[in-house]
């Protein structure tokens, strides 16, 4: 299966976690995210009590703003702002800007315009050596920049990994879409019964990957559009089947994007000394872990803009 651009899995990501109300949960965390998602909280909090009043903070990559919330809730006087590559986010919440279509690398905002920039999963993503400049560019001289970045060897991305294989699982091993799509042209000959194959396919992928899993999903899926689509024409059933196979591409292509991106991270002498080439000048730093594991999740380090 051929994996989506970077900039299509995350526009489709956020498409889709919006229409379901995941606030951008989607698969990319694993289970018990929320302790992962109570340290970044502290985290981001703490930045934000650096800030003068009525400062204003851009974040990159921002998503669903979700830094943006957290940061909110401690400081409700900051001027808060969120830019993304992906083009159709969440709606922002009150007292919070979201802009999409826009590229870390070219950001659509004057010279010494904030007194912060953070960026959670989202500085390691672009051309860093660009974003650097765009960043140094827009902080005001003695601006703060706060990262949350990937961890190749945390948590996150073995979950992500898994869930790769899960899929890999189900659309190649088992070739699940090709198999219904088989059955699809039998009903011409009278045959309408759903292949064994397909019956017996979520209890196989529930058994090798977990309740839940992604194996399990996409073969409940397939298993319940040919029940579901007995009586229906078979194009409109070969169109569900397509867009199953384009949802597995998608999430295929954000974990791909996602590894590379804990890749260029996990280099992290290489990222502080590009962010010193554009200006940003490193302060301090911290292993983020969950509560639960003893493994960090994620590198939190901060810089100061020279004034």
């Amino acid at each position: 299966m051929t994996e989506t651009s970077v900039h299509d899995a995350w526009n489709t990501f956020w498409d889709r976690n919006q229409a379901r109300g995941n606030n951008g949960r989607g698969g990319c965390l694993p289970d018990g995210w929320r302790g992962i998602a109570d340290t970044q909280q502290r985290v981001w909090q703490s930045f934000s009590r650096r800030l003068n009043k009525g400062a204003r903070l851009l974040d990159l990559a921002t998503g669903d703003g979700a830094v943006l919330i957290q940061i909110s809730q401690a400081r409700r006087d900051l001027k808060l702002t969120g830019v993304d590559r992906a083009e159709n986010l969440p709606a922002a919440p009150k007292g919070i800007t979201l802009q999409g279509g826009v590229e870390m690398e070219d950001l659509p905002f004057p010279d010494n315009h904030f007194a912060a920039v953070t960026s959670q999963f989202g500085f390691e993503y672009g051309d860093i050596a660009r974003i650097a400049s765009e960043i140094a560019r827009v902080l005001q001289p003695g601006g703060v920049l706060g990262l949350v970045t990937h961890r190749l060897n945390g948590p996150i991305v073995a979950h992500n990994r898994k869930r790769r294989e899960q899929i890999r699982w189900a659309i190649d091993e088992q070739g699940l879409p090709g198999q219904a799509r088989r059955s699809l042209a039998l009903r011409k000959a009278g045959i309408a019964a759903v292949p064994p194959a397909i019956e017996d396919a979520p209890a196989k992928g529930a058994e090798m990957h977990g309740e839940g899993s992604a194996a399990w999903e996409i073969a409940e899926a397939i298993r319940q559009t040919l029940h579901l689509g007995r009586n229906d024409d078979s194009d409109r059933v070969a169109a569900v089947l397509h867009d199953i196979e384009e949802q597995a591409a998608n999430e295929l292509g954000r974990i791909a994007s996602l590894e590379a991106a804990a890749t260029v991270a996990s280099d992290a002498d290489g990222m502080i000394d590009v962010l010193a080439k554009a200006g940003l000048r490193f302060r301090d730093e911290a292993m983020l872990t969950d509560g639960r594991s003893p493994d960090p999740f994620a590198d939190y380090r901060t810089y100061t803009l020279a004034a």
